[in-house]
């Protein structure tokens, strides 16, 4: 029998910034600004939905404000205990990208994997943390010390990248050899700074190693920090590397797909991209 999996993106623009609410009031908004896209995705039938990175703020990364510290919170907690409600209640695994606060001065850039059934499963840290380009992100969140793990769901076994990980193969590597499925890239990326490899690295990061991602960005531009506009351009790729659904560059949008895992399965076979590896050739490098 086919293994056909229906998924779900959201991308979504601020609808509160800096100086309109507090952060508690901004946050909420962003949540509530959700939740009819959350439950649409749900009576659509959506089995696994992922939000955009750090879903519930603006990408506050383009100022070095310590004020936004406070909108990090525990993993599993609060937000995700919320979200996963939504997960039960429509029998939906859910990614929630969210700023995770460990411990005082231990932030982290974080998406927690929530089951079917509501249980949380885990998390990834994101391991790549720019300090460029706008992007001072090293001032907000330490780099992800969890390694890169599967999460084995109701529905598939799932990976997550988050946004600035996508530049280096080395992880999109490591979740093919951990069994992935699927990988999810949670993003918050702006035009004229790489638009262009948008759509060149998630695509060859599925074909290279024969998996399906769906790749997120949000929408808009966000006050006071005016770094540029969000394109949204939210995607699918199948393991072949060619894009097949794909969202606008302007509107709040619920990007839905099927997709068959078995042609995993057919694109491996072809290809054989784990067993004709020779990482004893590069070894070497690597200890450098």
């Amino acid at each position: 029998m086919p293994r056909i999996v229906k998924s779900g993106l959201i991308q979504m623009s601020l609808p509160l910034s800096e100086g309109e609410g507090t952060i508690a009031e901004i946050m909420e908004a962003m949540v509530q600004k959700h939740i009819p896209l959350i439950e649409e995705a749900g009576r659509q039938g959506v089995q696994i939905l992922c939000l955009q990175e750090i879903f519930n703020t603006p990408y506050f990364c383009p100022g070095q404000d310590k004020a936004w510290y406070a909108s990090a919170e525990a993993v599993p907690g609060p937000t995700t205990d919320r979200m996963a409600e939504y997960a039960k209640k429509y029998n939906m695994v859910m990614i929630v990208p969210i700023y995770e606060r460990e411990a005082a001065g231990f932030l982290y850039n974080t998406a927690a994997v929530i089951d079917a059934d509501g249980t949380y499963l885990g998390k990834y840290r994101k391991n790549h943390i720019p300090h460029t380009s706008g992007f001072w992100e090293k001032f907000f969140f330490k780099p992800g010390n969890l390694g890169y793990p599967v999460f084995q769901t109701k529905y598939a076994k799932v990976g997550v990248y988050i946004c600035y990980d996508r530049h280096f193969p080395d992880g999109a590597r490591v979740l093919g050899l951990n069994g992935a499925e699927i990988v999810y890239n949670p993003s918050a990326t702006v035009a004229g700074l790489s638009q262009y490899l948008w759509k060149l690295e998630q695509p060859a990061h599925a074909a290279a190693n024969g998996y399906f991602m769906g790749c997120i960005n949000r929408v808009g531009t966000e006050k006071p920090w005016n770094l540029g506009k969000f394109y949204g351009t939210s995607y699918f790729v199948d393991p072949r590397g060619q894009i097949f659904a794909q969202a606008s560059e302007d509107n709040d949008e619920l990007l839905v797909a099927e997709f068959d895992l078995d042609e995993i399965d057919e694109v491996r076979a072809t290809w054989q991209f784990f067993r004709d590896r020779r990482p004893e050739t590069y070894e070497k490098l690597v200890e450098l």
